[in-house]
């Protein structure tokens, strides 16, 4: 009964929408955790020596919970193609005619027999290690003894074996894409460009994703042809991770890069912290690159090579470091300089980007002479600022669009802008989170588990299902699924941030004052149908978007 129960709810709809594939697989996993707790219930029962129902008064009740089960899980089933519409028709995605519902139903049963095997081959040998020691010490002791050693040997296979050999395969095929030399992105011939001939920075060393980032942005002629107005070339200095073998080192040198470049001329200076892969969002860079005609210098620094949940996972200290290293080096020269010689200096990253971009500078050392502010996008729900202004929004805003005190030093962003009025002031500091009601990265928790979370509340955020609904242990399972598939959404909705949504929030952060209404609405429709293009390096088709 609890089983088709859990197999019922994971067929209705979160914030993503599923395959077949997956919706079978989620519903199969939920499926075995019901049964599960199905079975530790009644063997709980049986262990405390309850009375149990007659044989007859047993029949007729599972003969009754058979029928109600299959009825649910039918009309349910039936359901699924239209549940997942109403997350499509919010991300103007095409409907779907049917969910096939026999194929998720046969990739459930693979999915749950598999768990099942799993789980009796626990029960067995824990009762095999219980059986050989029962000898020596009292019956019950032993069955939990006959317990925990079995829970140690399969954590131990899982974690030393299984995990430890998947990682390293995968390490290894991140590290090959991470040194693969694209041919579209030759080695910059311009001594002003980080890994020309003249740069302290070799383009080898760069890492994929860090000459993309440099062969990559617009020109200033491609500027000036959109603004109308005399424009610079950008500025972008990148240190990939085999530059030099300690973060400190990499950023000293990132520093040298930036200082020979001149970046310190400019009017902005923004401090990138990339995703795991050392991916930097074109949508984000791009986008303050027009608005201010070129007169920007950005640095960033590559930590990893991994995808951003595998490098929290496997190595969640690496960009902490590598993010507190480039701030201080950066940070110290910036205040050495005199204030009016000196460029606005931001902070920017997105997803795992934007979580330690958070942890990169402190308040205690940067209060006397303070940075111009940040943009951050895509927090991970694990971000320690952005969790604690969320948990201490005003009361009555939404936990999907919060609003924070008088809105002077943090506003929070998504597809249709801010909630704050445009004329309010700002603070010293202007600190802008660009988010999506539809991002599980954003607005997943351990405890949505028990809890239904505070942004499934009314009014719900424009990108999220009317039929979403919260159940039990379910929706955490969901949610999770989510974070795994959330750059597989159309641009503007999940965890893909579109640049005409940054463009708002660069305007805000960076205090953008010579753009009228229709020339920003202009830039949002040729940045939106750039970014859009197939195969412009971060369209809906690009496998690198989101890091």
């Amino acid at each position: 009964m609890l089983g088709a129960l859990f197999f019922a709810a994971a067929l209705t709809p979160t914030l993503i929408p599923r395959s077949y594939l997956t919706q079978g697989a989620l519903a199969g996993g939920c499926f075995a955790i019901g049964y599960f707790a199905g079975v530790l219930w009644r063997r709980l029962w049986h262990y405390l020596e309850l009375p149990e129902p007659s044989p007859r008064a047993r029949s007729i009740a599972n003969a009754l919970v058979t029928a109600g089960c299959l009825l649910v899980v039918v009309i349910f089933l039936r359901r699924t193609a239209e549940w997942q519409n109403s997350i499509r028709t919010v991300m103007k995605m095409t409907p779907v005619e049917t969910a096939h519902p026999l194929k998720v139903c046969v990739i459930a049963l693979i999915t749950f027999a598999v768990l099942l095997v799993l789980g009796r081959l626990f029960v067995f040998v824990a009762r095999f290690l219980a059986v050989r020691i029962k000898h020596a010490i009292p019956r019950k002791l032993a069955n939990v003894l006959g317990v925990l050693i079995a829970g140690l040997l399969f954590w131990s296979i899982a974690s030393n074996v299984l995990v430890r050999t998947a990682f390293n395969a995968l390490d290894s095929s991140f590290r090959e894409l991470n040194a693969l030399q694209e041919p579209e992105r030759p080695q910059p011939a311009a001594h002003d460009r980080t890994g020309s001939s003249a740069s302290l920075v070799k383009w080898q060393e760069l890492g994929r994703m860090g000459r993309r980032f440099i062969a990559s942005g617009p020109t200033a002629t491609e500027i000036r042809a959109v603004t109308g107005q005399p424009a610079q070339n950008p500025l972008r200095v990148y240190v990939g991770l085999g530059s030099r073998d300690t973060a400190q080192a990499r950023a000293r040198l990132a520093l040298d890069e930036l200082k020979r470049q001149y970046g310190f001329e400019r009017k902005v200076l923004i401090v990138v912290t990339p995703t795991g892969t050392g991916w930097v969002d074109p949508s984000a860079m791009d986008t303050v690159e027009y608005l201010h005609h070129g007169d920007v210098a950005s640095v960033a620094m590559q930590y990893s090579y991994l995808n951003s949940p595998l490098s929290l996972l496997f190595q969640p200290e690496y960009g902490v470091e590598a993010s507190r290293a480039l701030f201080t080096e950066i940070y110290g020269y910036w205040t050495s300089l005199p204030k009016d010689k000196r460029p606005k200096l931001y902070l920017h990253g997105l997803s795992l980007g934007a979580m330690n971009s958070e942890k990169s500078a402190e308040l205690f050392e940067t209060i006397g002479d303070p940075i111009a502010g940040a943009l951050w996008s895509g927090a991970p729900f694990e971000s320690r600022i952005w969790r604690s202004i969320t948990d201490n929004r005003n009361p009555g805003s939404p936990a999907w669009l919060p609003e924070f005190r008088d809105g002077r030093f943090v506003r929070f962003m998504n597809q249709n802008g801010p909630t704050v009025a445009p004329d309010t002031p700002w603070g010293p500091m202007r600190v802008v989170y660009l988010q999506y009601a539809s991002d599980a990265i954003t607005f997943f928790a351990y405890r949505d588990a028990y809890q239904a979370p505070a942004w499934m509340n009314a009014p719900r955020g424009p990108d999220v299902s009317p039929e979403l609904r919260w159940y039990p242990i379910v929706t955490m399972l969901q949610l999770a699924l989510d974070m795994a598939v959330a750059t597989n959404t159309p641009m503007g909705f999940g965890h893909v941030y579109a640049p005409e949504h940054y463009v708002d929030g660069w305007v805000a952060v960076t205090a953008v004052g010579d753009w009228s209404a229709e020339a920003l609405a202009r830039l949002k429709q040729q940045l939106a149908a750039k970014a859009r293009k197939t195969g412009a390096g971060n369209g809906d088709d690009d496998p690198d978007r989101g890091g």
